[in-house]
């Protein structure tokens, strides 16, 4: 027989907020989670991320390590 009293709490309605407003409901051992990013407020998802290379890595390397014989 397993043993009885050993697991947590289940809440099927759990409220995930984050800033403030409720952005979606699961379930955890928790009543509420409070988190700080998720996907529709994570630049990389939301698409607004800006990945600036104005010098590629190869360039760099070559500028700094480069052979002399060139």
């Amino acid at each position: 027989m397993p043993k009885k009293d050993i697991h947590p709490n289940w809440f099927e309605e759990t409220q995930v907020y984050c800033d403030g407003q409720l952005v979606m409901t699961t379930s955890s051992t928790k009543p509420n989670l409070y988190i700080d990013v998720w996907s529709g407020n994570h630049p990389f998802y939301t698409g607004s991320l800006k990945i600036l290379d104005t010098e590629g890595r190869v360039e760099r390397f070559m500028k700094k390590y480069g052979s002399e014989s060139e």
